[in-house]
């Protein structure tokens, strides 16, 4: 009875853990360009930046 318990939890410690390390991996790898992208259109334009609670629109020379 010992052993199919530590076999049961054993399976679902591995489950539990692929789905950790894989989850992140699979979410970075699909959403980081589209991310990188609005980071670089923020950086670009200035917007969608706050100061205090406010929207704060950069001033160029």
């Amino acid at each position: 009875m010992t052993v199919e318990y530590v076999l049961l939890l054993s399976l679902f410690v591995l489950g539990v853990m692929s789905v950790m390390i894989k989850g992140p991996q699979t979410a970075f790898r699909d959403y980081g360009p589209k991310l990188g992208a609005r980071v670089e259109k923020q950086l670009i334009t200035g917007d969608g930046f706050t100061r205090e609670g406010k929207s704060h629109k950069w001033e160029t020379e």
